[in-house]
């Protein structure tokens, strides 16, 4: 035979919870955003553990202005982490708008090329296409190995524990 099921009353409830705060001795410990620790920079590559060093070191031992960095080297916060990405999609975006431009002036140097029918001044544009296609081909080089540099930052920011917020 089953029991009735006896439901407790919202006095009997507020009862007891009151008599369980009286039998607790200290107040539980309330977080707030200064005990959260901010992520860590990687230890300088020595071939030891990558454990990262209590949040309370990072603040408290950041270098000072005057202070050797040859020791402990940059303080890589968030603006660290943000300037140096930033510093690297600049230079992309940069390097795209060379890459344009050094295009439009090709393509120029190759219809002049098309409508001159002297062999000198054939030559001469020649030369400068030649000269612009070699810089082309610099350029976009150069994008690739920025945006392989890009990938490895975010790599090591990713190893770093860097939250993703602080690299937009």
């Amino acid at each position: 035979m089953a029991h009735p099921a006896r439901s407790q009353s919202l006095g009997d409830v507020a009862h007891r919870e009151e008599e369980r705060r009286k039998d607790v001795k200290a107040p539980a410990k309330v977080y707030t955003n200064n005990d959260l620790a901010a992520p860590l920079a990687p230890p300088p590559d020595s071939g030891k553990s990558t454990a990262p060093a209590p949040a309370s070191e990072t603040s408290k031992d950041a270098p000072k202005a005057g202070d050797d960095k040859s020791k402990t080297g940059p303080v890589k916060d968030q603006a660290y982490w943000a300037k140096r990405r930033k510093d690297l999609t600049d230079t992309v975006s940069h390097d795209k708008v060379l890459v344009d431009a050094v295009q439009s002036r090709i393509n120029a140097l190759t219809a002049d090329f098309a409508a001159r029918s002297d062999p000198v001044q054939r030559a001469a544009i020649e030369r400068d296409r030649q000269q612009a296609l070699a810089e082309l081909g610099r350029l976009q080089q150069e994008i690739k190995d920025t945006q392989k540099a890009l990938g490895d930052f975010e790599e090591e920011a990713r190893k770093a524990g860097v939250p993703p917020g602080w690299l937009r």
